[in-house]
Formats: C-alpha cells, structure tokens, sequence
C-alpha cells in the first residue's frame, strides 16, 4: 500500500523515539538492578518490552506502507545518578512522546490515513499512563521523600 503525503516520514520519527526508549529504559532498569531496586528494575523490563512491541508494530505498518524503517538512527538516550533523576527524565521523555503522536495523529486525519492514524492512538494511550506513572512517583516522593519511597523498591 501507498503511504499518504508525510506519514512515512512521521512514523520513523516515532519510530526513532520508541527504539530510544528502548535503551532508556533498559538502561534504566540496568541502573536500578545495580542499585538494588527491584521493583523498578522490573517496571523498567516491563517498559522497555512494551516499547520494542510498539518499535515491532511500527517497522511492521512501515513496510506496509512500502516505506523503509530507520532503525540507525537514536535520540541521546537520558541517565542520571539517582531514581528520581531518572523518573524526571523519563517523564519529560514521555511528555514529548505525547506531543509528537498528537501531531503525527492530527496529520494522518487530515490525509485521511486512518489506519495509522488507530495505530498511533494506541500508542499515545500507552506514553499518557506512563506519564501518569512517572508523575504519580514524583508525587510520592515529593509527600513522603526520597528514602521512604526507595526503601519500598527493593522488593517486590
């Protein structure tokens, strides 16, 4: 099938943040291994499997779309030397996943692809409850510090 004016384009762009988070967030859950978290190492897994699955639909839909995906190209991934600089990362990460799918979302309506249009809604469905889980655990920690809610990781 034919890709519609830009969407391509759009869609590696996506793609690109989604093989990022990738190698965020198995970076991040590296980190938090070494650090002796485990429930955030294991939320951090999580995270990273669901965004290879999302990288897999999206390289699939490319090719559908007689496109080719780049899968040479990564955003700077983000660290940080604690927890809570990494959820501050992440979450500012996610934010702008939000706000690309929107666009990308709003473009494919408007040249009426509406199959990729119902794949990225799916997605932008996932970056929003990650943005809600990075933002609830900074208001954790911010009510009752970092310490507390730390000493609640280390197991599951």
């Amino acid at each position: 099938m034919k890709a519609k004016e830009g969407v391509l384009e759009l869609l590696n762009q996506v793609l690109r943040a989604e093989l990022t988070a990738v190698h965020q967030y198995l970076l991040h859950a590296a980190l938090c291994k070494n650090w002796g978290y485990e429930r955030l190492h294991e939320h951090y897994s999580h995270l990273a499997n669901e965004e290879v699955q999302h990288s897999a639909g999206l390289m699939d839909h490319i090719l559908y779309l007689d496109g080719t995906p780049d899968v040479e190209h990564l955003d700077p991934v983000a660290h940080g030397p604690n927890v809570e600089a990494l959820f501050r990362a992440d979450l500012e990460f996610e934010r702008e996943d939000v706000e690309s799918l929107r666009g990308a979302i709003i473009h494919c309506a408007t040249v009426g692809d509406f199959t990729t249009r119902h794949l990225l809604e799916h997605m932008i469905e996932d970056s929003e409850e990650h943005v809600d889980w990075f933002e609830t655990r900074l208001r954790t920690i911010s009510q009752v510090g970092l310490e507390r809610f730390l000493s609640e990781q280390i197991k599951k």
